[in-house]
């Protein structure tokens, strides 16, 4: 039999902590953050997938970047006390709409770990503003997607057309080659 362990007391001058905060920064505490911290971060490859789970087409979004139009994934920040779970859905409704209609297993596993750095060629993954430890996955979408927030349109292409050079070149911060791994991944590049 095993025997349970009795926790000591909490000391005379401990205080619960105060209600959580909500998991929003200030531009200036964020600026703060992103200067000395790596922040987590998930990218979202959306899919079509037939009746036998194969993916079909791949959902590129289109924005506004620096330089002019660019492709983008969804993609965005975990929150303080959020599940990844809980950020994919979120980014996934903020990006594609309340229905996209999401497919996010109960446990989600990502497909890779991308590094991004504000240091241009330490990883195939470059974003100016910070360090972003980003975890990515390919989710399935079966509802009516309409791009939302600053995502500007979406195109649907088959994952040949998704991994070809003309596409990826329209990619900045390296997303296209999450693409590209996340085509590989499920079964749709030699």
């Amino acid at each position: 039999m095993t025997a349970s362990a009795e926790l000591p007391p909490p000391p005379d001058d401990w205080e619960p902590p105060a209600a959580r905060p909500s998991g929003w920064l200030t531009p200036e505490d964020l600026a703060v953050v992103r200067a000395q911290l790596p922040l987590v971060y998930v990218d979202a490859v959306p899919v079509r997938v037939d009746e036998s789970g194969d993916v079909v087409s791949v959902g590129l979004l289109l924005r506004m970047g620096a330089r002019g139009l660019a492709r983008s994934l969804v993609s965005g920040r975990v929150l303080y006390h959020e599940r990844v779970r809980d950020a994919l859905l979120r980014h996934i409704e903020k990006d594609l709409g309340p229905v996209a209609l999401p497919q996010v297993p109960a446990s989600p596993q990502p497909f890779t770990v991308a590094e991004y750095f504000p240091t241009p060629g330490i990883t195939s993954f470059h974003d100016p503003r910070q360090h972003a430890v980003s975890l990515a996955y390919v989710v399935p979408v079966t509802g009516d997607c309409r791009p939302q927030q600053d995502a500007l349109d979406i195109d649907w292409l088959t994952p040949e057309e998704a991994c070809a050079d003309a596409v990826q070149a329209e990619f900045t911060g390296g997303q296209g080659a999450l693409v590209r791994q996340a085509m590989g991944w499920v079964g749709r590049l030699a």
